[in-house]
């Protein structure tokens, strides 16, 4: 994608020519330029402009320019597409990207579309649309090359040649016996074989790995990081091949997995729109739910604080350090969850590696705090007793913060560690437990936990 600065340069130099009509000269431009970066250039437009400047493309760089831009652009040029028009861009789309289209459209829309589509290409979005969404047979294509395994070499390229051309890729080709996958080859060893007349069947790799259809797409993802495939079969349940699929989509996948755990993570629900097009009331209605739901769990936090008034008003002083602590706690859970979140989603951690988590983040936790109430015990001895000249920070309130803190660590990472692999286990996002909700809890945990032993070491001696 073309920086913003170059995106501008490019949208100046299409609306100047044309304003002045050199239709020649702008269709010269287009077809030299990456269908993504015409995608970019046409979102920075007028809306108005878009079918004028999309009909200058030839269909086939018009349907990959189409597949790049966003939903509400697609929507507009169908809308204002007659149905021959339509139907050439159809035409030009591989299935997978039909069926993301589909899935972005009002009904409306997707009438039409489905109307225009020929008869294979609308049985074909039909069928991978009845797969659940976040499956591998939702994102999976059905454009990919098969071979038979009594071809020899010189058939199979043959064949390569014949049906290549329509298909998404055509590196990695699927060996199958009665739609049964049974091996795979890649165009790579079929032109470095020395001899032609060799059959696929000897030269094939037998060791598939696959998905099937009903696999976790997020699954698939990793599947497909893990070996640097391509492109990954998937299977249904008899192990019949039905479909493939790609790089591209599995990045499409990330992409999309990343930015609904970060907005999770930050306490939102998650979005399908950029920012600079979601309205006021998208953005208040994605985020007011998770706003309500911490503002009542802090009341917690209250609750505690008005139980432990009396403690408060025998030493003020204990709520001077109570930021600190709570901030403190909060931070160190944060830092677990985030951490154990991310091994869940690589697929480093499963629930059976509980035990192991914990005490490794208790040893961890153990380490930190020491560490952290050594630093505040020099702290509020040289800061708030000697320089702040306060008399009520005393050596016994110094030990119940310091002690404190290194409590308050060893809940805060515990909790962080474990919440994220129990929400996994019960079928949530572990992201779900992450800062806000995390934080939360911490902080009520270390307000009991301080002033519990505030209550032992300061108002029973």
């Amino acid at each position: 994608m073309p920086e913003t600065k170059d995106v501008s340069i490019i949208v100046s130099t299409l609306l100047t020519l044309l304003q002045e009509k050199k239709y020649p000269t702008l269709k010269e431009i287009l077809v030299t330029m990456n269908p993504a970066d015409i995608a970019s250039a046409f979102e920075e437009m007028d809306e108005s402009r878009l079918p004028v400047l999309f009909r200058l493309i030839p269909k086939e760089l018009a349907a990959e320019t189409f597949v790049e831009m966003e939903s509400d652009s697609q929507e507009l040029l169908i809308r204002g597409f007659s149905d021959s028009e339509l139907k050439e861009v159809l035409d030009e789309l591989y299935v997978d990207d039909a069926v993301d289209i589909v899935e972005e459209m009002p009904a409306n829309v997707v009438k039409r579309i489905l109307a225009q589509a020929d008869p294979d290409l609308r049985k074909d979005i039909n069928d991978i649309l009845r797969y659940p969404e976040n499956s591998a047979g939702s994102i999976m294509t059905i454009e990919y090359v098969t071979l038979r395994p009594e071809m020899t070499i010189k058939d199979a390229i043959l064949r390569i040649r014949r049906t290549g051309f329509d298909k998404e890729t055509i590196y990695t080709c699927y060996v199958t016996s009665y739609r049964k996958l049974i091996g795979f080859v890649t165009v790579k060893d079929l032109l470095l074989a020395q001899d032609e007349e060799i059959l696929i069947k000897d030269m094939m790799d037998q060791n598939v790995i696959f998905a099937n259809t009903y696999d976790d797409r997020e699954e698939v993802v990793q599947k497909l990081s893990k070996y640097n495939f391509i492109a990954l079969p998937v299977v249904d349940s008899d192990l019949r091949l039905v479909g493939i699929v790609t790089f591209d989509d599995a990045m499409d996948v990330m992409e999309d997995e990343a930015t609904e755990d970060i907005e999770i993570m930050a306490g939102m629900m998650p979005s399908e729109k950029p920012y600079l097009k979601s309205g006021v009331f998208d953005l208040f209605r994605h985020r007011i739910p998770w706003l309500l739901l911490l503002m009542v769990s802090a009341t917690f936090t209250g609750i505690i604080m008005t139980k432990f008034e009396n403690a408060l008003a025998a030493q003020v002083v204990l709520a001077a350090f109570i930021p600190m602590l709570m901030d403190t706690g909060g931070n160190s859970g944060s830092q677990s969850s985030v951490t154990i979140i991310r091994a869940l989603s690589l697929g480093e951690l499963e629930f059976q590696n509980i035990i192991g988590v914990i005490w490794k983040e208790l040893r961890t936790a153990v380490l930190c705090g020491c560490a952290l109430s050594v630093a505040c015990f020099a702290k509020i001895m040289l800061v708030d007793r000697l320089i702040m000249h306060n008399p009520n920070v005393t050596l016994l309130v110094a030990f119940t913060v310091c002690l404190t803190m290194i409590l308050t660590v060893m809940v805060a990472k515990v909790i962080g560690c474990t919440l994220p692999m129990i929400a996994k286990k019960l079928g949530f996002d572990p992201a779900v437990m992450a800062s806000p909700f995390i934080t939360t809890m911490v902080d009520a945990i270390s307000l009991m936990v301080y002033f519990g032993i505030a209550n032992l070491l300061l108002f029973r001696t």
